[in-house]
């Protein structure tokens, strides 16, 4: 359903010290800054940019807001939540563990990154 997702930062070089550290944790390649200065990430059919706010202003996170990246294991995601508090995330919400509910069994882990964006990384059990 979506093609990327664009989130704001007040300092670049602080956040992608911040997301490569995430992307390596689950097996992803640093950020590369295109020609317009975004910070890019690929990895697994997804697409993630990071930029100073094109308007000036200071970039916030979104309240109500969050990011969700799937992971291939609950390992995958402790190791990802681990990799953003040790490079300057916040964790937040209930501690990294499993879930149950609505959307069946999960494994979670929230962050908020430097800039304040809350960010979860989801694994499902099957069935």
């Amino acid at each position: 359903m979506f093609s990327h997702i664009t989130l704001g930062s007040n300092d670049l070089a602080r956040t992608k010290a911040f997301y490569d550290a995430l992307f390596a944790a689950t097996g992803g390649k640093p950020g590369t800054e295109d020609a317009k200065g975004r910070l890019v990430y690929s990895h697994r059919g997804g697409r993630l940019l990071i930029t100073k706010p094109v308007d000036g202003k200071a970039a916030t996170g979104a309240n109500g807001g969050t990011v969700g990246f799937t992971m291939e294991s609950p390992e995958e995601a402790r190791a990802w939540h681990d990799a953003g508090v040790a490079n300057g995330g916040t964790s937040v919400e209930d501690p990294p563990g499993e879930r149950s509910g609505p959307a069946g069994r999960l494994y979670l882990a929230y962050l908020r990154d430097p800039d304040g964006n809350k960010l979860c990384a989801l694994h499902r059990f099957p069935g």
